[in-house]
């Protein structure tokens, strides 16, 4: 299935339009837009970085913003708000939060792939008040209520 996605370039962006590096891949790369030059994230912080892009989405669609493995695993870089959600119909520019998690600070360059978008469609909910709830066999258990094994 695909849907058409519309990505506006911001003043002065070079990059390539977001992308699928592979044919089974299900997330967009996304680059760093640093006309500025790299930007370094230190440990314990929290840096935005642009992806030089504003998007239109359709109505039934949201794109989720997560981290790419590589960074993640390599670096300890993850996005604290991850899976970050740009609705549709937000035209802002889209930002990017990455939080560095490990003791050595990473610098991102531009143009590096540093997250990754997902489109995934969204089902909205008629949201209805009731004074009672249907019963099922875990009922009320919660937090690790199923067992581990």
């Amino acid at each position: 299935m695909t849907i058409r996605v519309k990505f506006k370039r911001i003043s002065g962006n070079d990059l390539p339009l977001p992308s699928y590096a592979t044919e089974g891949a299900a997330g967009m790369d996304l680059r760093a837009f640093l006309p500025n030059g790299p930007m370094r994230i230190e440990p314990g912080t929290v840096t935005l970085i642009s992806t030089g892009f504003c998007v239109e989405l359709p109505l039934e669609a949201e794109m989720q913003i997560r981290p790419r493995s590589s960074l993640a695993l390599k670096r300890r870089i993850i996005i604290p708000n991850s899976p970050a959600t740009i609705d549709s119909d937000y035209r802002g520019q889209v930002f990017v939060g990455l939080y560095q998690l490990g003791e050595e600070t990473t610098v991102i360059e531009h143009g590096d792939r540093f997250a990754q978008a997902v489109i995934a469609p969204v089902i909205r909910a008629d949201v209805v008040e009731v004074e009672v709830l249907s019963d099922t066999a875990r009922g009320s258990g919660g937090f690790g209520s199923t067992g581990r094994t």
